[in-house]
């Protein structure tokens, strides 16, 4: 009843004095913010971990920290620090070439690990190929992908047919992913095409065959073709997915003939080759400079993009060294240690701290680098109007990249009041017990709500990590 008293006391005063009343006189408490421990317990998240950091911009000093030091899953987080590695070691400048080379008596499609290049960017190189050749005609067609390790699969023991999972090699096209329809009456008619906008040819080197019952998507290779068993249960009356391709060189190089053929240029069976190429360049693609292939790795979370611009700029000769030198570039950095897998943040073996990720994202050339990349207001798509990331009414302007694993939620970026205060923050939630239970399922029971309920945690951290309280208004003495 203090308050009332003084107010009473203070309108008194006014009316003896003709004095107004302050302003903080009338003004309520501020509800004081709940803290972390109690945002976790909310969010109901079981028996999940929380490692969280925000660290003030303008001070360069940390505020709200919960367990900096745990090491815990980055899930596609991790693609940040991918993209400052692959700015760092490879330059903004940085291409990727695919080459088209006439050897003798044999034209060679060279893959240059060109995450972008789709089945019309193959088409174009397909008809600039046509036009440099003129009446020549090959005795040989042979594809290279051996500028880049080659990788089976980015994390082995996902379910077979997740298309963010395929095979690496320097010779990609369309992510390395095939297009297949289907149309299910008394039969199923199946359709495989190396689709993009302009041009979808039909993929000779990948087969599909249906099996009555359930159970999983099978899939097998042999002599450079691929086949896959698809469960008649798992398909609608009609219906389309992306399926990974495990034999990229096989299926460019099928795609790229047909294109040629189209470009009145008939080829031979393409041939899949081991040795670097020699010959003389007749024709070529490069993709966009680094930064805009970056743009659209943290858009859309591309695994395939990290692991490729990963390997490019360790130059190591697999998958796991190259992610150990990533992983060794960020403590030469002095952000501090992480045990990293891959590139992507596909692998459960990955784990960093909030606190590590966080400090590289506050550096100035991190910054300067990684914030015209990364999503605004990356909670919007999940949250929807609960996402609070507009800025409207002091909500804090979100830039940040998302991760996602079963029962792994993580958020990391910078964070903006209209106000001014700034943060570069990690927010890293994961109950890794129920994670490594449902490892390689496709959204097992309960995980969208759980992934939902981490994010509105992450939300709340990050709100409060920004929002400035307001002047503090000392009482006036009592009178």
């Amino acid at each position: 009843m203090i308050m009332k008293r003084r107010t009473l006391l203070l309108s008194g005063l006014a009316a003896a004095t003709s004095f107004a009343a302050p302003a903080w006189a009338d003004r309520p408490r501020r509800r004081p913010l709940p803290s972390p421990a109690e945002m976790l317990e909310r969010a109901r998240l079981g028996a999940a971990d929380l490692g969280f950091v925000a660290i003030d911009l303008r001070s360069g000093t940390a505020g709200m920290s919960v367990q900096p030091d745990m090491m815990l899953p980055p899930a596609s987080t991790l693609k940040t620090v991918t993209a400052l590695y692959a700015l760092d070691r490879l330059g903004a400048g940085h291409r990727f070439t695919t080459r088209v080379l006439r050897d003798g008596d044999t034209l060679v499609l060279a893959g240059g690990g060109d995450p972008t290049l789709d089945t019309d960017g193959l088409a174009a190189l397909a008809q600039d190929t046509a036009r440099a050749v003129g009446d020549w005609r090959p005795a040989r067609f042979v594809v290279w992908g051996g500028a880049l390790p080659r990788v089976e699969q980015i994390a082995p023991g996902q379910a077979a047919h997740l298309a963010y999972n395929p095979a690496i090699s320097g010779m990609i096209l369309n992510f390395n992913r095939v297009h297949l329809g289907w149309r299910c009456e008394t039969d199923c008619a199946l359709s495989l095409e190396a689709r993009a906008e302009g041009h979808s040819p039909r993929a000779y080197s990948i087969a599909a065959a249906v099996r009555p019952g359930g159970g999983a998507y099978l899939h097998g290779a042999s002599g450079g073709r691929e086949q896959w068993d698809i469960p008649r249960r798992g398909l609608s009356a009609r219906g389309t997915r992306w399926l990974p391709v495990r034999r990229p060189e096989a299926y460019a190089g099928d795609v790229f003939q047909t294109l040629a053929r189209a470009a009145g240029l008939p080829l031979p069976a393409p041939e899949v080759i081991d040795t670097a190429p020699s010959g003389a360049e007749i024709a070529r693609r490069d993709s966009e400079p680094l930064p805009a292939i970056l743009h659209g790795m943290l858009k859309h979370s591309t695994n395939l993009t990290a692991e490729v611009v990963g390997l490019a700029a360790s130059g190591a000769d697999g998958q796991v060294a190259s992610a150990q030198a990533m992983a060794g570039w960020l403590a030469e950095t002095g952000a501090g240690p992480a045990q990293l897998a891959d590139h992507s943040g596909l692998s459960a073996g990955n784990r960093i701290s909030a606190g590590v990720l966080a400090r590289m994202l506050a550096r100035p050339a991190a910054r300067g680098e990684l914030r015209p990349l990364l999503n605004a207001d990356p909670l919007r798509d999940v949250l929807g109007p609960d996402a609070g990331g507009s800025g409207a009414g002091g909500a804090p302007l979100v830039q940040a990249k998302t991760g996602t694993l079963n029962f792994v939620s993580c958020l990391a970026g910078y964070a903006t009041l209209l106000q001014g205060a700034e943060v570069a923050f990690a927010a890293l939630v994961a109950d890794d017990r129920r994670r490594a239970a449902t490892e390689g399922q496709d959204w097992p029971e309960g995980s969208l709500a759980w992934v939902r309920r981490a994010k509105l945690l992450q939300r709340d951290l990050v709100a409060a990590s920004v929002t400035a309280p307001e002047p503090f208004h000392p009482l006036p003495p009592e009178i």
